[in-house]
Formats: C-alpha cells, structure tokens, sequence
C-alpha cells in the first residue's frame, strides 16, 4: 500500500517516536547544539508566532530537525494525550547534594584517541536535560533549551522498558504467565503472528513477525504502523487500519518464535494489549496506578493515544526528568523507593538478570557487544551489572547498580538512531561511575 502524501508526512514523524533500534541514518551536517537551540530559534513564540515559526503535527513540520528540539518537550499541545495520574499525594523532594567536579570529568570516547569532558558529551549530544542520582541524592542537573525543571519531554522508546516493568510485575505477582500464548490474553490476535507466540517472547522481542523498521521501504510494516496510530483523521481512500488494535491483528509470521531478539516496536503494542486485558486497565491506568502514584512524582506523566485513546506503549510517554529518575532509583533499589516496596523483587532481579547475549548478537549493535534484553530492558552484562532504557534521539535511563548511580538523560539529537550517541555517552556514563566511587562523598 503506498501511503497518500497526508497520511505519511505525519507516520514518518510519528514512527520515529517508537524505534530506538535504528543501527544508522544517512549522516548530514546538522547545525550544532548551540546554533539549533529551540529558545534561540523562536519557535512558537508569538500570538500567534510569525509563519516560519509555526510547528504543526498534521504536516510533519512538529518533527524536521531542528523544529523537534521544541517539539520534545511540548508533545501534549501538538496531539491527543492522556494523562498518567502521580495521584493526589504530595510529591516526596529527591535529596540534593550537587557536585561541582562532574562538568570537568574526561574520558575516551569509543574508537577515540581524544579525551572529552563530561559538559562536551552534552552539547555533543544535544542534551536538553540530565540527572544523576548517586546513593539516591541528586549530584547533578542540568537543562538546556527549552526543557525546565518543571517541563514534561517525550522519553520515546524508553516507554517501552516502562511497559516491561509493568509486565515482569505482573508475571511476579502470579497474574500474567510468560509461558502462556498472547492468543489465550488475547483471542483477537489467534490469526495474527502474534498469537502463536508466547508472552516471554513478546517481552523480549524474539518474535517471529514480519515487521521491518526500515524507513527507506515504502512498503514496510513500519509506514502501515504509524499510519494507524495517527489519530488524525484519514483521508477518504484510506483502507488500512485505523488503530494500534486493528493493526496487531495484520502482522504476518516471519521466521521462528524464539530464534532470536529483533527490535520491533509492535511487540511493544501488543504486549500493551496482554497488559490491558489481564489487567483490565490501560497501560497508563495501571502504570498510574501500580507505579506513578507510588513513587511520590512531582508531576502527572502522559501518554499519546491513537484515534481511539490508546496509549501508545511503544513510545508514547512524555514525563518529568526528575521523576524519571525516582524510576530508575526504584529499580535499583530492587523495587522499594525510600523505604517502600512499588514492585516485586523477583521482578526487578529477572530484568537485572538480562536475556541471551546470543540471542542479542544476533541482530548486530557492534556498539553494544555482550548485551541483551529482556523484559524490554537493554542489559549491559558489564562488571557493575549497569542496564538501561533506551529511546530514539539520545533518551536514557541507565542505572548502574555497583555505582550507586542513576542517569536519567532527554537529548534531541537530529539522528534517531542511538548509534549516533553511543560512542560519547556509553563511555561517560562509565567514566562518571567509576568516578563516583573512587570519589565518595561529595567535596
């Protein structure tokens, strides 16, 4: 089906929000970090702001870089959301206790032979905000653009290790059967790919389906994807489907469940799906309900949502990064937050566990040798046990146990794929753990 020219302008820019597997792009000079800096650039200011600086979600214009290093962080007045509660409790302040060594901190960037500080990496990866947490105290923060403390900003695909954590949750608790097939969850997806395969491998992503991710294919299953989850309305000769739902009941088998891991995001969906219906909850209902409400958040998350108000599970949460931060201090806690428990600890041990390396090899991250999945988390198998969440354009949450340490980062990047990052922000990460611990206490 080749999409019409209204549908695909915006599926383009509405895919990229869910696939954080992207190996590379077609590299061009992007002006830098300084020079594309939203505030600078004046989009949306104005009533109204002057013609050239008008961003809308129906044309695609929201997400062209760099029209997306505003967009990021102002997603709830370009589409249809819904709300992910922190609930009516009052928020519980992060202790604070900031460092002024960070920003002058080297390392190697990978196949480099020149240093770099830790405040280059952020301007080389247009950083619009960073926390880390270390022993649960803030150490540093910092935004950039048109992110403030007090702003929400996509988190992309990192949505889907949220989604995960839901799902091992309740794979602890007794309620949801890894070994069972998504076919008895849910009986609409039996002809579909999905149906055979069992919920484990849906949370790890070694599906047999056939859905390619790649952009330059008209034809792909990723255009079909988006084009359903626009929730704008279709043109009059649209015949595809019309929701996330509709379009998980098309997805064709290709190859064997279980072989080995692939990056899809429609698992993501489809694992939404399972959670929806034993849970009898939206994803974000229950990730509200179970987690947000929980975790003494300063602010309300949210989530985009197709023409029929599905949330998008596989990239469509918006969140405070200081809240994004409490997550991953949960976690690495093992799933208690200032003295209480939010999830199981055989939940969180099974995603500190990881998936087959093997398995993850298989799909070809040479920036990320030794890794896994599992539970839709990325898994690093390194010497401090550190894991990570991961999302297009430079989102992270990565949590590195032994240190003590949680890095919660949103970036704009003008290329999706986190293989243009990596080099500078795996090894700074590392370097600032190893930091924090030789260093202790701060000065």
């Amino acid at each position: 089906m080749t999409l019409p020219h209204r549908v695909s302008s915006v599926a383009c820019a509405w895919l990229l929000l869910a696939s954080a597997g992207v190996q590379a792009q077609v590299q061009t000079a992007y002006p830098d970090a300084a020079a594309s800096d939203p505030v600078r650039m004046g989009w949306m200011v104005g009533s109204p702001p002057p013609a050239d600086r008008v961003l809308r979600f129906d044309d695609g214009s929201y997400f062209r870089f760099p029209a997306l290093r505003w967009s990021v962080a102002h997603f709830r007045q370009l589409m249809p959301t819904v709300s992910v509660s922190r609930g009516l409790g009052a928020p519980v302040a992060l202790p604070r206790a900031l460092r002024r060594d960070i920003d002058a901190l080297q390392f190697l960037p990978l196949r480099s032979d020149q240093p770099m500080s830790w405040e280059q990496s952020l301007a080389a990866n247009y950083t619009d905000g960073i926390v880390v947490l270390h022993r649960g105290r803030v150490v540093y923060e910092r935004y950039f653009g048109a992110l403030q403390p007090q702003g929400q900003h996509a988190a992309m695909s990192v949505t889907k290790s949220f989604v995960g954590t839901l799902a091992a949750m309740l794979v602890a608790e007794g309620r949801l059967d890894p070994a069972r097939r998504v076919a008895d969850y849910v009986p609409e997806l039996a002809a579909s790919a999905f149906g055979s395969a069992t919920v484990r491998q849906v949370m790890d992503m070694t599906t047999g389906i056939r859905f390619s991710e790649d952009y330059a294919d008209p034809k792909a299953e990723v255009w079909a994807h988006a084009a359903a989850g626009n929730p704008l309305p279709k043109p009059a000769d649209y015949n595809g489907p019309r929701s996330y739902y509709e379009f998980l009941q098309t997805v064709q088998p290709l190859g064997t469940h279980g072989a080995a891991f692939g990056y899809r995001t429609a698992n993501t969906d489809a694992l939404g799906w399972v959670l929806a219906r034993v849970s009898g909850q939206s994803v974000a209902e229950l990730l509200s309900d179970r987690i947000w409400s929980r975790l003494g958040t300063e602010q309300d998350a949210y989530m985009t949502v197709d023409a029929t108000g599905t949330p998008f599970a596989g990239g469509g949460l918006n969140l405070g990064l200081r809240d994004m931060a409490r997550f991953g201090e949960m976690l690495r806690n093992g799933g208690v937050f200032q003295g209480r428990r939010i999830l199981p600890a055989a939940a969180v041990a099974d995603i500190r566990r990881g998936g087959n390396p093997a398995d993850f090899a298989q799909a070809g991250y040479r920036q990320l040798p030794g890794w896994s999945y599992r539970n839709m988390w990325w898994v690093t198998h390194n010497a401090h046990g550190a894991f990570a969440a991961r999302g297009v354009h430079g989102q992270t949450l990565y949590i590195d146990p032994q240190a003590e340490m949680v890095i919660a980062r949103f970036a704009s990047h003008p290329v999706a794929g986190n293989a243009a990052n990596d080099a500078t922000s795996l090894p700074a990460y590392h370097a600032l753990a190893l930091h924090l611990m030789r260093s202790g206490k701060a000065p």
